[in-house]
């Protein structure tokens, strides 16, 4: 097996995702599963106060990193995610929604005490996805919102809004969904588009050409334009509520057994190795929603590996670091189960 056909598959970085980031190749989606703030795994947090610190460089990477398709996936409890979510927005990552994982009332026991005795029972936990924000330069010194883009370059060459209409083929569709500034706006699709960027540039005022420009050169093409907007495969009847059992049985890993490990927080013979092991089922939902076969996954806090695990299965390419060695060894030799392409090199 050649070096280069290994590049194409899966990557375990050995320590801090830091120093891995540079290496990787631009993602599609990245999954953060790392510090919740509560002292789950060496270099975690005891309490949520310090998480934005702890979280930012890694969300500066992610951003710099990051092309205007790419995703994020951000896997935390309520209060951890709530206090790292306005740096995340701050660096340019818009909020769509939250997955809750139902855990089941299973999930209560052994996890009572004086004070969890006086609430409802806690048994979520939830992920967070983003979108990175859509943004167009003005060429005036300002960037704009898409929606507000559309409109302005359309305007911007002298067209009255109802040629939109004639520009797409439609009876009013673009200037109610793609033009317009209310909650029913809809971003163009790329054929849709193809033709609003024509159009403008044939029938504009030729002063201001061209419009509908990324790099005030030339105008946006019908394939950049698919290549600004993150992917969705739709699943009909998937809500953003995972019922699932805490893992047991076969997929977890446990400190004796087939899937054992060297014990990490003295894990006892039938204890878990890693405290906070995804579902596969969760992972698997994720990567086939918003990638297509031979994208790129990043997994910053690798853990088990959970989300490489199923990109490689589904045909993505996974990217993964992790700074404890036990956690790596078992992980690397769990992606080998799946895939038998030799490693890339770390």
């Amino acid at each position: 097996m050649t070096n280069e056909t290994a590049k194409e598959t899966w990557s375990v970085f050995r320590g801090d995702a830091l120093d891995a980031y540079t290496g990787w190749p631009a993602p599609s989606v990245i999954i953060s599963d790392g510090a919740y703030g509560v002292g789950g795994f060496p270099g975690d947090l005891r309490t949520t106060d310090g998480l934005a610190k702890w979280y930012a460089p890694h969300i500066e990477s992610w951003s710099r990193r990051a092309v205007p398709s790419s995703t994020l996936w951000f896997w935390n409890t309520e209060l951890g995610w709530a206090n790292v979510h306005p740096m995340l927005a701050e660096h340019g990552w818009d909020y769509v929604q939250t997955i809750v994982w139902d855990k089941g009332i299973g999930h209560i026991a052994g996890n009572v005490n004086g004070d969890t005795i006086r609430q409802f029972p806690v048994v979520s936990e939830i992920c967070a996805f983003y979108r990175r924000r859509l943004e167009f330069p003005a060429f005036d010194g300002r960037t704009m919102a898409a929606k507000q883009w559309l409109r302005h370059e359309w305007l911007r060459a002298g067209l009255p809004l109802y040629l939109a209409n004639k520009a797409c083929g439609v009876a009013n569709a673009a200037t109610r969904k793609y033009l317009t500034q209310d909650w029913l706006w809809y971003l163009p699709p790329p054929e849709k588009m193809h033709r609003l960027v024509r159009y403008a540039n044939q029938y504009g005022s030729p002063e201001g050409a061209p419009y509908y420009s990324l790099d005030g050169v030339s105008p946006v093409t019908g394939q950049e334009w698919a290549n600004l907007r993150d992917r969705w495969h739709h699943v009909h009847g998937l809500t953003n509520v995972w019922s699932s059992p805490p893992l047991n049985g076969q997929e977890r890993y446990k400190g004796n057994g087939v899937r054992s490990a060297p014990r990490v927080h003295r894990a006892g013979r039938n204890a878990a190795v890693h405290l906070n092991q995804k579902p596969l089922e969760f992972m698997r939902r994720i990567i086939t929603a918003v990638t297509d076969p031979g994208d790129v996954v990043w997994e910053p806090f690798g853990g088990l590996c959970t989300a490489v695990v199923a990109a490689v299965e589904s045909g993505r390419r996974g990217f993964a670091a992790e700074r404890v060695e036990h956690f790596a060894d078992l992980a690397i030799r769990r992606i080998e189960t799946v895939s038998p392409v030799a490693r890339l090199p770390v």
